[in-house]
């Protein structure tokens, strides 16, 4: 199990300490880019991206939640991204789009949000590295998982079973001790969480708490709603 801690949730005023007390529990960093218009809160771009690439060794997980992703992808990817995702709901020709990235030598991911079908996939789920499925409305940190998205991430597995893909199954939204086993069982491999890893007393052990949550060692409330996820 992979756990990719979103930055957002993160102190600013001191972010590579942040960072820095994390960094050798897990592989990627998320960061979630906000426009003020695909979703409406605002959060940072490519400048950031490119000063913390110098010091950070780790996989960047660039989430664009923005309109117009095409103009994004090259200024992300000159900032040091690794893997780019981009939401099917904000562009018509998602190929497009996929193909881009991938002659730039990155990793591709498509995100899905909670009302959107698994269908919108179909004509580039080959094509693809990573599904990002998002639990909660995107937008802001600290919202409940949504318990009707849990279905989805379990369709999308056996598509991927059946389909012997080479595919990374994303969860973002809501995800705490209470509610990693839950998206884990479903069929997540990566989960996204902020609020959980850097609000914790101790960061390092909350997420190797996560991790563990698919062997049962949390013993979490599989109807529980906390809002200290993501």
């Amino acid at each position: 199990m992979k756990i990719s801690p979103s930055i957002l949730a993160a102190d600013f005023s001191c972010l590579y300490q942040e960072i820095s007390r994390i960094e050798r529990e897990v592989d990627s960093l998320h960061f979630d880019i906000m426009d003020g218009h695909f979703v409406p809160n605002i959060t940072f771009g490519p400048g950031l991206v490119a000063s913390l690439r110098k010091k950070v060794n780790l996989l960047f997980d660039i989430h664009l939640m923005v309109d117009n992703p095409q103009e994004w992808i090259n200024p992300f990817i000159d900032a040091g991204a690794d893997l780019i995702t981009v939401h099917v709901e904000t562009f018509p020709h998602l190929d497009r789009l996929v193909t881009i990235i991938r002659e730039k030598g990155r990793k591709v991911g498509v995100a899905l949000n909670p009302a959107t079908s698994l269908q919108k996939l179909e004509y580039v789920i080959s094509e693809i590295d990573l599904v990002l499925v998002m639990t909660v409305n995107p937008g802001f940190g600290s919202q409940s998982l949504l318990s009707s998205v849990v279905p989805k991430i379990r369709d999308l597995r056996e598509i991927v079973r059946k389909r012997k893909l080479s595919l990374e199954i994303e969860v973002d939204g809501g995800i705490n001790q209470d509610t990693a086993a839950r998206v884990i069982e479903a069929g997540a491999s990566i989960l996204v969480a902020g609020t959980a890893v850097f609000n914790a007393s101790d960061p390092e052990k909350a997420i190797l708490r996560l991790k563990n949550s698919q062997k049962g060692e949390l013993g979490g409330n599989k109807n529980s709603t906390a809002k200290n996820g993501s």
